[in-house]
């Protein structure tokens, strides 16, 4: 420190790596103290972080048809409301050069959220999907029409009206034979009870969500896949438009079976997406009494021997604040509210359909510094 005289006794602040300060003595000056900024990447935040990634890639895939798909949401947006729904519950974690090259993993993720009854589901002997709406003794075919399936279901089902929506949701799970990353494309259509609609069922909807199938002797016939389900994902979506204009829908999960879901799914699959994002980085306060994230015998008084593949660095206090919008994207707790679809999130917000997954320097949950 250094007391300042002439032109620079004026001076006031920090300059370069020079701070000025002015006292009752003058001006004195001294090296400004250097902070290194490390990213706070501690194993519960980049659970969650990685999580993102998938969940952010499959939204995508929706491609608008989950607009409105919870029914509870407020004013929170579909996109948030998914991300809540589904991070922590069901953990699918992938590479960030999986996401560059547009990967993505179908999982059994909830969907859709509301008060209408849902639409069960259950597996055959032959692996094909068969739901619980009944249609009598209605066999569907390529005869069928939009009125008869209307009216089978209407009669057959609790609280099915007319004008209602029945919507079919497939996903195709692959691999890239190039770049082998695994990609998912989910597609949908949409059948509107009319009991006087006169045209042919399968020329308004795909025949692979609208067969019938036989149930057990007495019970009639059920809505069904027409093919079994194999490295896919299927769903059935009941919706209504009431007279106030207010959106009512069943609350449905996908089904999925993949060959790859697993693999995704385990300790090795969260490493390497960690890994991919700059690793797992934390710093612990000596005194902070938490307990011990390393052995006895670690180096100088407040170090630690940092983990094989990670940085060091941190904060080490985390005070479970996923929430609190730090360097990587916020964790979508109940009433967090985020940035609309479309538009362009602020380093420390999380994702939006059409913009890369996470927060963080380059929008993939974490910070790449």
């Amino acid at each position: 420190m250094a007391k300042v005289y002439g032109a620079s006794s004026d001076l006031s602040g920090k300059i370069g790596n020079i701070t000025y300060m002015k006292t009752k003595y003058g001006t004195i000056a001294y090296p400004s103290t250097v902070h290194s900024k490390v990213p706070r990447r501690s194993e519960r935040q980049m659970e969650i972080r990685t999580q993102w990634v998938n969940l952010g890639a499959i939204y995508r895939q929706f491609n608008q048809t989950l607009k409105k798909a919870f029914e509870d949401a407020g004013n929170m947006s579909s996109y948030n409301a998914f991300l809540q729904a589904n991070i922590n519950v069901v953990k699918v974690y992938i590479t960030k050069q999986e996401r560059l090259n547009g990967g993505s993993v179908l999982a059994p993720y909830l969907i859709t959220r509301g008060s209408l009854e849902s639409i069960a589901w259950d597996v055959n002997e032959q692996n094909v999907l068969v739901t619980n709406l009944a249609l009598g003794d209605l066999v569907i075919d390529e005869n069928t029409t939009i009125s008869q399936v209307s009216s089978a279901i209407i009669k057959n089902n609790v609280d099915w009206k007319n004008g209602d929506q029945l919507a079919f949701l497939i996903g195709v799970q692959n691999i890239d034979p190039m770049t082998h990353t695994p990609r998912a494309r989910i597609t949908g259509c949409k059948l509107l009870i009319d009991v006087n609609g006169t045209q042919k069922l399968w020329e308004v909807v795909n025949k692979v969500g609208f067969a019938s199938i036989a149930g057990t002797e007495g019970t009639g016939n059920f809505l069904c896949m027409s093919t079994p389900v194999t490295n896919g994902a299927a769903a059935w979506v009941h919706s209504r438009n009431n007279s106030d204009d207010t959106l009512q829908i069943s609350t449905q999960n996908l089904y999925v079976d993949t060959a790859i879901l697993d693999s995704y799914t385990d300790g090795s699959a969260f490493e390497s997406s960690a890994n991919s994002y700059g690793g797992i980085n934390t710093e612990d306060v000596f005194l902070d009494p938490k307990g011990y994230a390393s052995s006895y015998g670690t180096g100088a008084l407040g170090t630690a021997n940092p983990e094989p593949g990670t940085g060091s660095g941190g904060n080490g206090n985390e005070n479970e604040n996923e929430n609190q919008n730090q360097n990587s994207g916020t964790n979508p707790e109940p009433g967090t509210v985020n940035p609309e679809p479309g538009s362009n999130p602020e380093p420390g917000s999380n994702p939006e359909p059409g913009t890369n997954p996470g927060g963080g320097d380059d929008g993939d949950g974490t910070d790449e510094s």
